[in-house]
């Protein structure tokens, strides 16, 4: 059996390491991996955003199962190219990782079915974002749209924090494309819980 893990971090060292433990014995590759994913995996050097190139990879060394690690090759369908070719992958497609690739979209789609969340205004425009932050007050949390590795979510307890946060992710585009919309939100405080549910798409 052949397993290819998409991603290059400590979350894809952790599922390499665990399937590769497995009594199936499976042949394990990780693309594009990193130097401790190569002591356990054969690493594939694919960007794990090169959705076609990985596809194509796949098909050619006849993968049975791709497991996708970060968010960003979902959001660009790497489920729906893998299963174009009759390809096996875990992972949600594009739409639903939609969820995890706009905290705009999130929040819509939060409102939409009355699920509690902290109130919060997105923007496209600084001046509009500034005006908004100078009404609301502080301490508020300025938010990248888009995924940033994680570094797109600044606490502001000061005005002029907020400010040089709108400015830095709107104006700067210090996160790129993920900053193209800026979400402003109340800030809450308490303990953060995660969780992480699997469903099979039917129950």
């Amino acid at each position: 059996m052949k397993v290819l893990v998409i991603g290059s971090g400590g979350r894809e060292h952790a599922l390499v390491w665990k399937i590769a433990r497995s009594p199936r014995r499976p042949q394990v590759y990780c693309a594009p991996g990193n130097a401790g994913i190569a002591q356990m995996a054969e690493c594939v050097p694919l960007s794990a955003e090169d959705v076609k190139g990985l596809a194509a990879w796949a098909e050619k060394e006849k993968v049975d199962l791709t497991v996708v690690g970060p968010e960003a090759p979902l959001t660009l369908g790497i489920v729906e190219e893998f299963q174009s070719r009759g390809l096996k992958i875990f992972g949600p497609g594009r739409k639903a990782a939609e969820i995890e690739g706009s905290k705009a979209f999130t929040k819509e789609l939060m409102k939409k079915y009355g699920i509690p969340a902290a109130e919060s205004e997105t923007f496209t425009d600084a001046g509009a974002a500034v005006r908004y932050v100078k009404a609301r007050g502080v301490p508020l949390v300025v938010k990248a749209d888009g995924l940033a590795a994680g570094k797109g979510v600044i606490i502001c307890r000061t005005v002029e924090e907020a400010l040089r946060a709108v400015d830095l992710i709107l104006v700067q585009k210090a996160f790129g494309a993920a900053g193209e919309k800026v979400v402003v939100e109340e800030f809450l405080e308490g303990e953060e819980a995660s969780f992480l549910a699997f469903t099979d798409g039917e129950t």
